[in-house]
């Protein structure tokens, strides 16, 4: 695979271009193939991309139809598409691509071969709650985000803060000694101290079926997830590029944090919910 991936990424045709970056507004969406998008680019235009990829559940959604769970046509689909985002992302620059342990293996193998195992930073577990009918495994709780960053990216250090309980004990002057006295085990007091985020992540909840946060797209993801990585890795002004735009969360997210955007998408339902969103929805 390795040769494989050299070989493609030595035959590319490069877009010289020496623009920034394609941006006729601070967040612009297209709809189309991704593809197209990409080379379209500027070598090096993008600071940070972000992707809620395909899973390989090969289940039709609705609002579209996924990939099947077959090796060649996960390499197939994502081999060409990594070597574009490797090109236009910046050489400081950083990648998130989100999905679940359908194809975490194979694309895990993919972004060591187009990026560099050296550049791999971590893979990050979101875990989740919800209930499904399963009886031969598990509750699968949880998706995988894989990030690779370059030499020089921005890394923007996040704490969390953390309430801890712990039993209060009584000192008591005692034949002129110093006695501590543990008091009523239901007595406890709060504290709150903060400390950098690990890479399983526990506190964000996934988006429910139903509700004020629900925009009507199948597979949307909190604004608080994205968040955390656009954070992470951006600082006000820089690009963040998202080619599975989906419902649009990533956009949001750069517009709330005074990022520049840029993003695609198949489904003409992705760019009418995102431009909804962008234009003063949630």
């Amino acid at each position: 695979m390795f040769n494989k991936a050299q070989k493609m990424i030595e035959e590319q045709k490069p877009n010289n271009s020496t623009e920034t970056a394609i941006l006729p507004m601070q967040c612009y969406v297209q709809c189309g193939d991704n593809m197209k998008l990409l080379k379209s680019q500027p070598n090096e235009s993008v600071n940070m991309i972000y992707c809620d990829i395909l899973y390989g559940t090969g289940r039709n959604f609705g609002d579209y139809q996924d990939l099947k769970p077959i090796r060649s046509e996960i390499e197939s689909h994502y081999l060409p598409r990594l070597i574009e985002m490797k090109r236009v992302l910046k050489q400081n620059g950083s990648i998130y691509l989100q999905m679940d342990t359908r194809i975490n293996h194979w694309m895990r193998i993919l972004m060591d071969d187009v990026f560099g195992y050296d550049n791999f930073r971590n893979e990050i577990c979101w875990k989740y709650d919800k209930w499904s009918n399963v009886s031969n495994c598990f509750q699968r709780n949880h998706d995988v985000i894989l990030f690779y960053s370059f030499k020089g990216a921005v890394f923007n250090e996040l704490r969390e803060l953390i309430e801890t309980k712990r039993k209060r004990n009584l000192v008591e002057i005692v034949d002129g000694k110093k006695v501590s006295k543990r008091i009523d085990e239901e007595v406890v007091y709060r504290e709150q101290f903060d400390r950098p985020f690990s890479d399983v992540f526990t506190d964000i909840p996934r988006i429910p079926n139903t509700g004020a946060k629900v925009i009507g797209y199948a597979t949307q993801k909190p604004k608080e997830l994205i968040s955390r990585f656009v954070l992470a890795s951006t600082n006000e002004g820089d690009v963040v590029a998202d080619y599975y735009l989906g419902s649009g969360t990533t956009a949001k997210v750069c517009q709330e944090l005074n990022r520049k955007f840029i993003g695609c998408d198949l489904n003409p339902k992705a760019i009418e919910i995102t431009k909804g969103r962008l234009n003063g929805g949630q």
